[in-house]
């Protein structure tokens, strides 16, 4: 996740750390090389190469503006719902060590306990494909376990045992949503529609603006094909919020959040850092 101050005007334009150019410069080229040969065989063969009337292009324009604007909205949806799901998982943690406090100086607390640790930083390379050699569920199987044995033997009442496994199940609830948002990407037909549409638009505007423009027309279609394949790149990388791209979940310094409060719950002094942005990028 990119983490920055907002640049000041002169520094606006200049920015690449965070910005869509590094993804769509090859797209803009072609854009800009296309509307560099019309203007120049429209001045030699305008016979030829003849100039279109730009109102076509207004109307495709609009209808294209709001096809994009839904769809980063919906990709939108996905990159904060798995914020939410994440923020969900550290708030149940830190409840957790509220409720057991009951358990306070027992080896089945740190025990519980640290097994959330672990649920963190497993969930967090399972979401990036890098499973290890323990599943995310196995710790949370093993927290159940003890809290279900301390149940059995006495040591908590039905109801502490209760709120515990329903704290657990939102943990696994949690985990769950996110496997969900990382396993099923928006419909490819609905982003192949799009995309051919963006790059046929982009790629006949420069005979909307041949006319009216001359030879500004390829510095006019880039901007315009910044702004589309700007917009649709962005909602890719949005779509896929655990990926490793710059604008992902940064998943390391969740858990590395969880893992503060859960030991520093415990007593714990030998905490970690949290992870600081290194050129901007959270990880």
């Amino acid at each position: 996740m990119i983490l920055r101050k907002r640049p000041s005007v002169l520094r606006l334009f200049f920015v690449l750390r965070g910005s869509v150019i590094q993804v769509i410069w090859k797209q803009l080229l072609l854009v800009m090389a296309v509307a560099v040969l019309v203007v120049w065989a429209h001045t030699r063969l305008p016979s030829v190469v003849i100039a279109l009337d730009f109102a076509p292009f207004g109307l495709i324009g609009i209808a294209l503006s709001v096809f994009l604007s839904f769809r980063n909205g919906a990709c939108y949806d996905r990159w904060w719902e798995a914020r939410k799901l994440w923020g969900l998982m550290i708030q149940t943690a830190r409840d957790m060590v509220r409720q057991t406090i009951v358990l306070e100086a027992t080896p089945e607390r740190r025990r519980i306990l640290l097994a959330l640790v672990q649920y963190g930083h497993r969930s967090a390379m399972q979401l990036r494909g890098k499973p290890g050699p323990e599943s995310a569920d196995a710790a949370l199987i093993e927290a159940g376990r003890t809290v279900s044995q301390l149940e059995r033997e006495g040591r908590l009442t039905g109801t502490e045992a209760l709120v515990l496994h329903e704290s657990l199940a939102r943990m696994a609830g949690a985990l769950l949503g996110c496997e969900r948002l990382a396993n099923t990407p928006v419909p490819f037909a609905y982003t192949l529609l799009l995309h051919r549409t963006a790059y046929l638009f982009c790629i006949m505007l420069p005979f909307g603006f041949v006319d009216e423009l001359g030879w500004v027309t390829p510095l006019a279609a880039g901007l315009v094909a910044y702004a589309f394949f700007g917009l649709d790149a962005l909602a890719d990388e949005l779509e896929l919020p655990f990926s490793n791209n710059q604008n992902a979940m940064p998943l390391t310094a969740y858990a590395t959040a969880m893992e503060i409060a859960l030991r520093g719950g415990l007593g714990d002094t030998d905490l970690p850092e949290m992870p600081k942005p290194v050129n901007f990028l959270l990880t």
